[in-house]
Parts: structure tokens; C-alpha cells; sequence
């Protein structure tokens, strides 16, 4: 069965369901979270994408990100999914959200209402080599850098999270 995604409006209200390919061709908005896992390090659990992704393989992303199905709360969609790329879960916080808007040079469009959750994890990730290439532990301010010297080994989506996850630590610190 192919895998759809919740379409919303704007404010985040359920409007329909679409398979997840048309979704992105259409470049229509629809539901999805972003995790940002840290360890005892302040450490982001970042994930470098399946060479056989549909879009963007190889690239640098953070922890994981999927979208929720129908009757999910996001955390709950968020353990499920981080489990299935990961191979591990934690307990996670949902934070904030926002919409973004990110086509790609395939015609592939992410259009998300996203929601972003954070959760602690000291382990060892498992991950799903049809998921993950690689992984690693790093700091923001590592990130930061190393996306200024290498944008193009990041994901679009990630870039923008990122800027927005920053602005809301430093208006959170406010």
C-alpha cells in the first residue's frame, strides 16, 4: 500500500489525505515533524540520508523526519518513525511548529506543517541501512559551520529547520 500523508490548511487543520509521491509532485502542504535527538554532550544526532532515497540521498539531515498518520499525535508518530529509522526510541517533547516550503531539482516539493520534537538518547542508534547511510554526534555551532563551508551537503529542509530552531533557543533564552 503506498504511504500517504495528512493534508492540512494553514492553521494546521486536517483537510484530506494524498499519496505521499503526489503530495510532493503537487508540492501541496501537508503534516510532518523533525527530531532533534541530543546526548549528555549538548551533542544533535545527525543522520546522513540512504543513498536509495527517492530525494536528496546522501545528504546530511538531522535525527530523523517522517510524517504522522492519521490518528498519531506527533510524539507518538515521532517514536514510531525514529524507531524505524534509528533503531532506537526515547522519549520525546513537542516544541513548535511552522510552515516551510522547499522544491527540489527533481520536481519534488516538501511543503510541511512541521512539527518539531526533541528528545535525549546516550546509545548507540541501530539504523535502517534503507534509511541511513551514516550517522553522527555533533554541536550546533559545528553544524552551523560546517553547513557555511558545505551547504551542499545538507538537506534543504535541515538548513531551514535549523534557522528556525535556532531563532526560538535564542528568543527562548530572551
Amino acid at each position: 500500500m503506498a504511504e500517504e500523508v495528512l493534508l492540512v490548511d494553514e492553521h494546521d487543520h486536517f483537510i484530506g489525505r494524498m499519496e505521499k509521491i503526489e503530495a510532493h509532485e503537487k508540492g501541496l502542504l501537508h503534516r510532518a515533524f523533525s527530531i532533534f535527538v541530543y546526548n549528555d554532550n549538548g551533542e544533535l544526532l545527525m543522520q546522513k540520508r540512504a543513498y536509495s532515497k527517492y530525494h536528496t540521498p546522501g545528504l546530511w539531515t538531522n535525527t530523523c523526519c517522517s510524517h504522522q498518520r492519521e490518528g498519531e499525535t506527533n510524539v507518538e508518530a515521532g517514536k514510531r518513525r525514529l524507531q524505524e529509522e534509528m533503531g532506537f526510541t526515547t522519549d520525546l517533547e513537542d516544541q513548535f511548529s511552522f510552515i516551510y516550503k522547499a522544491p527540489f531539482s527533481n520536481g519534488l516539493t516538501e511543503h510541511e506543517y512541521d512539527h518539531i520534537l526533541t528528545g535525549h538518547f546516550n546509545g548507540i542508534p541501530n539504523p535502517n541501512p534503507n534509511e541511513v547511510a551514516e550517522w553522527k554526534w555533533m554541536k550546533l555551532d559545528e553544524i552551523e559551520k560546517d553547513i557555511e563551508e558545505q551547504p551542499e551537503n545538507y538537506t534543504a529542509w535541515f538548513k531551514i529547520l535549523l534557522e528556525k530552531y535556532l531563532e526560538k533557543l535564542n528568543n527562548d533564552k530572551r
